[in-house]
């Protein structure tokens, strides 16, 4: 079997490089993108060894995402696997969410996986094969409530996933969406104490998950063994 050609956003953090670590097991070339942790990009590449790419740039800029995009396929003559993880988020009231925090977060989240997408389809398209995985919520608002900015932001990018599964599946490309619980480490982790506490008390498992459970969930969804899983919104998060 051929490897897979991977590319995924936000490399540089602990899911990121969980998901990177996870596709090199299984024998995929990975390429990651990241925006300012250079030290925690090249962390990722290093693990990763042999001819893992690192590229810098900001998500919500199109002329990264297309000289991303455009690395991998000079590198390895394609790209099969887009996993959008880049994404950020803030704690904050709504009242007190200033306009350019709801740009922002907007930006990231939702206009980053667009331009990426957008630019990854283009060889996907013309492979007549591909698989596009967007990392949304966690928590999913469950047990533990998400900052509204960040909650609305993760909602349009299920809707991007489900409309964009449907009008790409002629194509042979699988598109799909999970959403995590709190990860240990993750971005939930950011949320108030005595929340974090209400969700482990009210957790099946009694903890948080770990990133290397949500990253091969990923992988197989990302992987030649999913043929017919396309704009899902799938929560892992241990049944919580």
């Amino acid at each position: 079997m051929t490897a897979q050609r991977c590319l995924v956003t936000g490399g540089s953090g602990n899911l990121g490089r969980a998901i990177c670590l996870e596709l090199a097991r299984t024998g995929a070339k990975v390429a990651l993108t990241f925006h300012e942790d250079a030290a925690g990009a090249e962390a990722t590449r290093s693990a990763l060894g042999g001819n893992a790419i690192a590229i810098q740039g900001s998500v919500t800029d199109a002329a990264h995402a297309d000289a991303a995009v455009a690395a991998v396929v000079q590198a390895w003559g394609g790209l099969d696997v887009l996993i959008n993880n880049a994404a950020i988020t803030q704690v904050l009231p709504f009242a007190l969410v200033e306009e350019a925090d709801w740009d922002r977060v907007m930006a990231v989240n939702v206009k980053g996986a667009y331009l990426m997408a957008r630019a990854a389809l283009r060889p996907m398209i013309r492979q007549k094969a591909g698989r596009i995985l967007n990392v949304g919520a966690f928590g999913q608002g469950r047990v533990t409530p998400a900052p509204v900015h960040y909650a609305a932001s993760k909602g349009a990018l299920a809707g991007l996933t489900d409309a964009l599964a449907r009008e790409v599946a002629r194509h042979g490309i699988l598109v799909n969406l999970v959403d995590p619980g709190i990860l240990e480490g993750g971005l939930g982790r950011a949320a108030p104490a005595s929340r974090l506490a209400d969700y482990v008390e009210q957790h099946p498992a009694g903890r948080f998950g770990s990133f290397d459970e949500l990253a091969r969930s990923i992988v197989w969804l990302c992987s030649p063994a999913n043929t017919f899983i396309t704009g899902a919104q799938i929560p892992i998060d241990g049944g919580i």
